[in-house]
């Protein structure tokens, strides 16, 4: 059974123990719920680590006031089973009220990367990610921390947050994990109703399409944003939030391609929100 600890003087004793001992330690952040995705980045931080964390946190700083905070998936006994055989060897999970004491008054913001995209609809989860990171960076002191390419604008805010603040952990970028079909995988999948979940694949089929015109050529972002809006209006039920092309590092707008670029996109299936994205290199 791996141990699960609730309090930071618990985390901080354990992880000093390793350190003691001239352990590499790798940490997972994650809300719970965890899926085959979150198990490519455990296997990751095992294959790269001495010790492997996991924390499981949903974190209430990163909602909006009208998002999915209360109806999150939640299943602790679930997310142990997942954790088992993935080389972990202890869970991080605490309550709220341990990570933001009464009167917590501070909070991180990353300006710049945090304007478009997500942050456009969403103006105060990024600084509810990066507050949540810098504290657990702080409690476990992680060599290494592993988060999947599905989130590439939260990637790349928390690359910048700790090179901002000189903190010494190495940010890992680990690849989208999929279903068969194409499905991005994702906790909030489990909302999907039959026809929402089929009705979704429009998401990376769309990406599939506009990532074959750049392949072709195609270097003219209205255009391939045209083409992936073309195949997500053929679902009814997709209600679109954003379709961008960006810089992968400064996440800014690219008016055409001419290198690294990411295609990324948000949308509204039922009450269900998805993002999915692409690198491609022009």
């Amino acid at each position: 059974m791996i141990p699960i600890l609730g309090t930071v003087p618990e985390i901080r004793a354990a992880v000093a123990v390793w350190k003691k001992e001239r352990m590499s330690i790798g940490l997972v952040p994650t809300m719970g719920y965890l899926h085959e995705g979150h198990q490519s980045l455990m296997q990751r931080a095992a294959g790269e680590n001495d010790r492997v964390v996991v924390s499981i946190f949903v974190n209430p700083l990163q909602f909006g006031p009208h998002e999915d905070l209360e109806r999150y998936p939640r299943d602790m006994e679930r997310d142990v089973l997942c954790c088992e055989g993935a080389g972990v060897h202890l869970i991080f999970h605490p309550r709220s009220d341990i990570m933001y004491p009464h009167e917590f008054h501070t909070t991180i913001t990353v300006n710049g990367l945090t304007e478009g995209l997500c942050g456009k609809s969403r103006p105060a989860h990024f600084a509810g990610v990066c507050t949540v990171v810098c504290k657990l960076f702080n409690i476990i002191a992680p060599d290494k921390a592993y988060f999947g390419r599905k989130d590439a604008q939260q990637l790349a805010v928390i690359r910048r947050m700790t090179q901002d603040l000189n903190i010494p952990t190495e940010i890992v970028a680990c690849p989208i994990v999929r279903e068969q079909d194409g499905l991005a995988k994702s906790s909030r999948n489990i909302y999907l109703r039959p026809e929402e979940r089929k009705a979704a694949l429009a998401l990376s089929r769309s990406l599939r399409l506009a990532e074959q015109a750049v392949a072709d050529g195609e270097r003219d972002s209205a255009i391939l944003r045209t083409v992936i809006k073309t195949e997500l209006t053929t679902e009814p039920l997709i209600a679109i939030d954003y379709i961008e092309i960006v810089h992968p590092v400064s996440m800014r707008p690219l008016r055409n391609l001419a290198g690294p670029a990411l295609i990324a996109l948000a949308a509204c299936i039922g009450k269900t929100r998805l993002i999915d994205n692409v690198a491609v290199t022009a």
